[in-house]
């Protein structure tokens, strides 16, 4: 793409390159490394860039830091106010630290506990944290409220060019670290869009012919909502689950950016599902000792949809971010069995005559099939009685199998569907 379709922007490479001075000091150059197991998997050269290494274990903190670094001595002296579901509320509380800037940070409800002790380690007696809401949105509209009461200044997580250029930077240092390699395709986690924004806008100038595609969680596809309808739209129900990108509206800034590059240095924009996500985050973590979060594992998860246009190429995965929390791992696992269609759920009506449940264990499991839940209360006027049964396979293909045998032997049964409240009550 030529230089002059991105002169009309808000942001520019200058503003990148300028990011880039600011931030020599405070970030971390993170690594670019050639993952082996991807490559073989994927018939490709998979590099990974490794924000999570990051100094708050994300990219956030480059656009914090670049905005705050551009405070007035007035405005410091107020202090600042962000929302955040966790990542850049480390960064701005590390930016208040290292610029001796007192900060309200505004947080949902659910963000991961993890994250919240973060942000309290890392701002120390500069930052004061209020948990607020169910989402993103909830805590910005707050923290909103909030800088217009005090005058304190607002430093949003995307929605800004020093924000969206400090993110930039990564896309220069993924072109530094390759200089003799040619890079066909760069995969970016995209929530409120500020990265893709930033790396988009640089790369346009920088490098043309490399190819972006951004990819967001099938729950909160605010980026591909906004381009469908022409222009920025509030989605009404978003999944928290990769609460690192769940936002209800990407920004007003980075859409513009966005609409104006695709096509072009932006191809395009996918999503992924969250049990997708969960599996690619097992296999990092299981093969590669890489703990990435929901939202650093979306670029890695989107190898599969692209696997027929990136064979024989090279191609890099920003992993964005690894502040997760151990505690979720119980569901990332329960998700990825679920995608990977290895866990069931069933309701099944059993007859309340002595020895249903062994015929039930003796005739309709597989020797490889294991239940893993069982709740069954028995009615004394009832001459059948319901059983929700978890059901964990082997093998996903055992499951014609299983249902076979369930009928043969007189069962009535019903699958508990997959977003369903009973579904979404056991997951």
């Amino acid at each position: 793409m030529p230089l002059s379709s991105t002169r009309n922007l808000p942001v520019d490479r200058a503003a990148v390159d300028a990011a880039y001075e600011t931030l020599r000091s405070v970030v971390r150059r993170t690594p670019l490394e050639l993952s082996e197991r991807l490559s073989a998997l994927y018939d490709a050269r998979i590099y990974l860039k490794r924000e999570d290494l990051q100094t708050v274990r994300s990219y956030k903190i480059r656009g914090a830091y670049n905005r705050m670094s551009r405070l007035t001595d007035d405005e410091r002296r107020r202090g600042v106010v962000c929302a955040s579901a966790g990542n850049h509320a480390q960064g701005v509380a590390l930016s208040c630290r290292l610029l001796d800037t007192a900060g309200v940070v505004f947080m949902p409800q659910n963000t991961p506990r993890q994250k919240v002790q973060r942000v309290r380690a890392l701002g120390g007696r500069w930052v004061r944290i209020e948990l607020i809401g169910d989402t993103f949105d909830a805590a910005r509209s707050k923290a909103a409220a909030y800088a217009e009461s005090t005058g304190m200044t607002i430093v949003p997580p995307f929605d800004d060019p020093n924000v969206i250029a400090g993110q930039g930077t990564v896309a220069r240092e993924i072109v530094e670290q390759l200089p003799g390699e040619t890079i066909d395709r760069i995969l970016i986690p995209v929530g409120g869009a500020g990265l893709i924004s930033g790396m988009a806008v640089y790369l346009a100038a920088a490098r043309p012919e490399i190819r972006l595609t951004g990819v967001e969680p099938q729950g909160a596809p605010s980026l591909l909502a906004a381009l469908a309808a022409g222009h920025v739209v509030t989605l009404d129900q978003i999944d928290t689950f990769v609460d690192g990108a769940a936002v209800r509206a990407t920004g007003q800034i980075t859409f513009a950016i966005c609409k104006a590059l695709i096509p072009g240095t932006i191809e395009s924009i996918l999503t992924v599902t969250e049990g997708h996500i969960c599996t690619a985050m097992i296999g990092l973590y299981q093969s590669d000792g890489i703990i990435a979060e929901p939202a650093g594992a979306l670029s890695v998860t989107a190898l599969d949809a692209v696997r027929d246009e990136i064979r024989g190429k090279t191609v890099v995965c920003v992993v964005s971010g690894g502040n997760n929390d151990i505690s979720r791992y119980p569901e990332i696992l329960e998700r990825s069995l679920v995608q990977q269609g290895l866990k069931h759920y069933f309701l099944i009506e059993f007859s309340q005559r002595a020895g249903a449940l062994r015929q039930y264990l003796d005739e309709a499991l597989g020797p490889r099939d294991d239940i893993t839940l069982f709740e069954y209360v028995k009615k004394n006027n009832r001459e059948f009685g319901p059983a929700l049964v978890g059901i964990e396979l082997a093998d996903r293909e055992d499951l014609p199998g299983l249902l076979k045998r369930m009928t043969t032997i007189g069962l009535r049964y019903q699958n508990v569907e997959q977003g369903s409240l009973l579904h979404r009550f056991l997951v």
